[in-house]
């Protein structure tokens, strides 16, 4: 039997890329979004705003997860939102934060794991912290937290892959940047 995913807000350019991903090494995998972009083929969608409690409570209530990957999570309020529909029918519990949450300007470089959290200068971020927070506490489920720091995916890739430097380069088009243009061997 195949383990049971929800991927709260699935669709976005890293939450579609990995739902695509689960689906295609055989997860069962259920999407929890309010239906504004197509859910990836072989996922399920459940079509709410879980920030309507009451329908995400009656779509939600019989149904148990293996893992929930949250990416719709910003604020503390969020979290505990998410975690009360789903408490005690979940085995893991992914929290996406932001690699914006370690410290900024950051005092040594590279930023590793150990680096302090902290952002005065983005709300963003510091909501993001107040959720790592929070989750540090939380007893009831295991929780895993990602930072992702790249955001992008096989329609946009950065330089190599087909994103604006790789149609640059294919077209011909000279750049006037030099990373572009030594990348295209002009």
């Amino acid at each position: 039997m195949a383990m049971k995913i929800l991927v709260i807000g699935g669709t976005g350019i890293i939450g579609r890329a990995c739902v695509e991903l689960a689906v295609s090494r055989g997860l069962e995998v259920d999407v929890l979004t309010r239906g504004r972009r197509p859910v990836p083929d072989g996922a399920r969608p459940l079509g709410l705003d879980i920030s309507d409690v009451d329908a995400a409570r009656r779509q939600l209530r019989d149904r148990e997860y293996g893992a929930v990957i949250d990416w719709l999570a910003f604020t503390p309020e969020d979290i505990a939102r998410h975690l009360e529909l789903l408490r005690g029918r979940i085995g893991q519990y992914v929290f996406i934060s932001s690699a914006s949450a370690y410290q900024t300007p950051p005092l040594t470089i590279p930023v590793t794991e150990k680096t302090p959290l902290s952002n005065p200068y983005w709300r963003y971020s510091r909501d993001k912290i107040a959720c790592e927070e929070m989750l540090a506490g939380e007893r009831s489920v295991p929780i895993t937290v990602v930072r992702p720091s790249h955001t992008y995916d096989r329609t946009m890739v950065p330089f190599d892959g087909g994103g604006p430097l790789s149609s640059a380069c294919a077209t011909g088009s000279r750049s006037s940047c030099p990373v572009m243009a030594r990348r295209c061997g002009r």
